[in-house]
């Protein structure tokens, strides 16, 4: 899989969501949902750009480049997505969802950093 390109893909689709999150939501979403969205925006941020440091690492191994930008991909869809769906629905039972991602991001970072020669 081409990581670079899919961590640059992922970036443009942040900055997509926090401007509609910024200029079509400001209305219709209440202080709490919108913070729960700017969480999610920032996340899925922070880990789309420690996917794109994964994937062009030159000191990273191709099997745990695989590895480590697989989690931060999962991790995005489900904690940066259960929050944009929880934000956006209201439904708190997706809330269930987040600590999974989280734990992808966690076993990302970690991954990183015990595999970097």
């Amino acid at each position: 899989m081409n990581w670079s390109r899919t961590a640059a893909s992922l970036l443009g689709l942040a900055v997509i969501l926090g401007a509609f999150g910024a200029h079509g939501l400001k209305d219709r979403l209440d202080a709490y949902q919108m913070g729960v969205y700017e969480k999610a925006v920032f996340y899925h941020f922070i880990h789309g750009i420690g996917m794109l440091f994964a994937a062009t690492a030159p000191n990273l191994a191709k099997a745990y480049r695989e590895r480590v930008c697989g989690l931060f991909a999962v991790g995005i869809f489900l904690f940066c997505g259960s929050l944009y769906a929880l934000a956006l629905s209201g439904l708190t039972v997706l809330g269930a969802i987040t600590p999974l991602g989280g734990v992808a991001f966690i076993a990302a970072w970690f991954f990183l950093a015990c595999s970097l020669s």
